[in-house]
């Protein structure tokens, strides 16, 4: 599977979303997701949420690793303005 399949199916799935794939090998993977979506959740829910959009890949072993960091915008801000 290609970066930027997961990172439109991860588009598809949160609205507003800001994704970053990263992973040569077609089966390891680590994403960067920016969504309101993920305010008042905590970083599992946020997970969640993200592996939702993956279907059944991940099971099936079409992806077989994905490192997910979730933020809301202001998180990502607040994590890009840190020294």
């Amino acid at each position: 599977m290609l970066p930027e399949e997961i990172k439109k199916l991860i588009e598809a799935g949160l609205r507003d979303a800001t994704v970053t794939i990263a992973g040569e090998d077609g089966r390891h993977f680590s994403a960067i997701v920016v969504s309101p979506v993920f305010t008042g959740k905590s970083r599992i829910e946020k997970q969640q949420l993200v592996y939702a959009t993956l279907g059944n890949r991940i099971a099936n072993g079409t992806i077989h690793a994905i490192s997910i960091k979730a933020y809301t915008p202001e998180e990502w801000h607040q994590h890009n303005q840190e020294p």
